[in-house]
């Protein structure tokens, strides 16, 4: 167990931390996978917004890398374009 106050808090700190940034990746996961799954163009060209949105915070917090966040949109831009 930790000594220091310091140390104490920054334990408080790293899980509150750890919470909110798997809530909001996990958010983020359920998004695109649900935008993967749709056949309608309609529906997906108005999903790719929010979720190239949802992403492009993600990495701006560092939730996740701004590369990974890259790669998935353009995925998803490929595969909403391909949609007939």
């Amino acid at each position: 167990m930790a000594n220091h106050k310091s140390s104490i808090k920054r334990i408080r700190q790293t899980e509150k931390r750890r919470l909110h940034n798997r809530y909001y990746a996990k958010t983020a996961r359920n998004a695109v996978r649900k935008l993967r799954g749709t056949t309608d163009k309609e529906t997906a060209v108005k999903l790719l917004p929010e979720v190239s949105s949802m992403l492009d915070k993600l990495a701006k917090r560092n939730v996740i890398h701004k590369n990974k966040a890259g790669n998935l949109k353009s995925k998803l831009t490929l595969y909403v374009n391909k949609l007939a």
